[in-house]
């Protein structure tokens, strides 16, 4: 129904709602003004002498005032503040171009040479490029899955983004009060948490958290707890750091649902600082607006849609199910569900209304009307965890190619990196100049367990393109054209 009205009048529709006070408020003060201005200064006078004040309810009055604006102020949330970020950017050395993969896949899996066709045929739809990066271990042949060679990638990558971390904000590791680190597959003892405690000599009183087995989307998982801890601990900084270790976790059986992950999944890793300090509220990139978590794992399958195991031959890997995109667009309905009363402005939200009632009572066949996010962001984030993911989210959000690019470009640059992936895509909007004061910005993750994850962030300052970080080198080179198939 919508889709049919002519545009100039849906547009005409949206300022009307979402001005409607406006267009009240200013006849109502344009009347008394004018009903003032009539009377003369006599009448003025004798009104004002009228007016009889009470001491003791002047008091009463402004105690009252007092003690409301206290409580409201007492039980507003503290504002949460990203400071900044930073992404950690794999050498040259781990690079691994099309023709490296596949020569590694024909000589791990030269016994089976259709699960070798099957890799090169996703690989060659998959939307990566030729610069994505596995860690040293992985171009082994064999693999050589050491606990080693997993805590080594695992110091590499973390200390490197926390290092950045610490250059680009100045902040020193004493003055760390929280921090959470999450990996979904790698989680040994001690933890990784233990880990950037012990390299930073960070205080013994932190308060120090690991995630582990969340999914891709644990990265605002992360987010919400850091949220929750800084709004009970004032004056405080909260380190997160969101990565997900390889060198454990690649397959090397046979079964074609979990070579998947061996084509997609590639090293990434980031560290975000958020604060509650006000003397932070001017410097600081954003400010953190809405979380919004939506679960699934009560239903069967999508609770093993994404899910650990060992094949007939006993080789651990992830097996991704068939249904994970029906069971990750349920997950969006839910989430965005919860989350459009939050962000969408009134006239999409009437009009999803309207249509609602209209397919109730009068026409069931109308289609169900989908609410435009362009009303509400500017910049949209979406987790780089395949390129049908990607597809089906701007299908389904309506979204244009430049809405989605950050998304594309970071899957083509650097792979699915997990719950990094939507870090990398918010520098890319840094590094191309998009940013400006006052833009929102939608991150969406999806993670095992079902899990659909949302944070609304909004930009707090102007953003200068940043002359350090993962696109550094590369940024000009983008956005790149990716063909539905590369022929390998």
């Amino acid at each position: 129904m919508p889709e049919m009205l002519p545009k100039y009048v849906k547009l005409g529709y949206q300022y009307l709602v979402d001005h409607i006070l406006t267009f009240l408020f200013i006849p109502i003060m344009a009347a008394v003004s004018i009903q003032i201005l009539k009377l003369g200064p006599e009448e003025i006078l004798t009104i004002w002498n009228s007016l009889h004040f009470d001491f003791v309810q002047i008091l009463c009055s402004s105690f009252l005032v007092t003690l409301i604006a206290t409580v409201y102020f007492m039980s507003k949330p503290r504002s949460i503040y990203l400071v900044d970020y930073a992404c950690y950017k794999p050498p040259i050395t781990s690079r691994v171009p099309f023709w490296t993969f596949m020569e590694h896949s024909r000589l791990i899996l030269k016994d089976n040479p259709k699960s070798v066709e099957f890799q090169m045929r996703i690989l060659e739809r998959s939307g990566l490029g030729e610069e994505t990066s596995l860690p040293p271990a992985i171009h082994y042949i064999p693999p050589n899955p050491t606990m080693e060679a997993a805590r080594g990638e695992a110091e590499a990558v973390i200390f490197s983004a926390i290092d950045t971390l610490m250059q680009k904000t100045s902040i020193e590791p004493k003055d760390i009060d929280i921090l959470i680190v999450n990996c979904s597959l790698f989680s040994p003892t001690p933890s990784l948490s233990a880990m950037v405690v012990n390299k930073y000599k960070l205080r013994s009183n932190i308060k120090s958290f690991n995630l582990s087995g969340m999914g891709c989307s644990a990265g605002l998982i992360s987010i919400d707890l850091a949220r929750d801890l800084l709004q009970v601990h004032p004056n405080s900084n909260a380190l997160v750091v969101s990565t997900e270790i390889i060198t454990p976790n690649y397959y090397q059986g046979s079964e074609r649902a979990m070579l998947l992950p061996n084509c997609l999944f590639r090293m990434g890793g980031a560290a975000i600082l958020l604060s509650n300090k006000r003397g932070d509220r001017n410097r600081a990139k954003y400010k953190l607006v809405h979380v919004v978590r939506t679960h699934k794992g009560a239903d069967d399958k999508a609770y093993k849609c994404v899910y650990e195991q060992e094949d007939p031959q006993g080789k651990v890997g992830i097996n991704l199910s068939k249904d994970l995109m029906i069971i990750a667009g349920e997950a969006l309905k839910s989430n965005i569900t919860t989350i459009g009363p939050l962000v969408l402005p009134a006239s999409e939200q009437l009009l999803f209304l309207f249509i609602l009632i209209g397919r109730k009572i009068f026409n069931p066949k109308w289609k169900p009307y989908i609410p435009d996010f362009k009303q509400a962001f500017e910049h949209f984030c979406i987790h780089a965890g395949g390129r049908a993911v990607i597809d089906e989210l701007q299908k389904n959000l309506q979204l244009s190619a430049e809405h989605v690019e950050a998304s594309r470009m970071t899957l083509h640059r650097f792979g699915n990196t997990s719950s990094s992936s939507l870090w990398y895509e918010l520098s890319y909007i840094e590094a191309k100049g998009r940013m400006k004061k006052g833009d929102r910005i939608w991150q969406i993750a999806f993670g095992s367990g079902f899990k659909c994850n949302s944070a609304v962030w909004k930009c707090n300052r102007r953003i200068n393109t940043p002359n350090i970080g993962p696109w550094q080198d590369c940024i000009d080179r983008y956005p790149v054209h990716i063909p539905e198939i590369v022929k390998l």
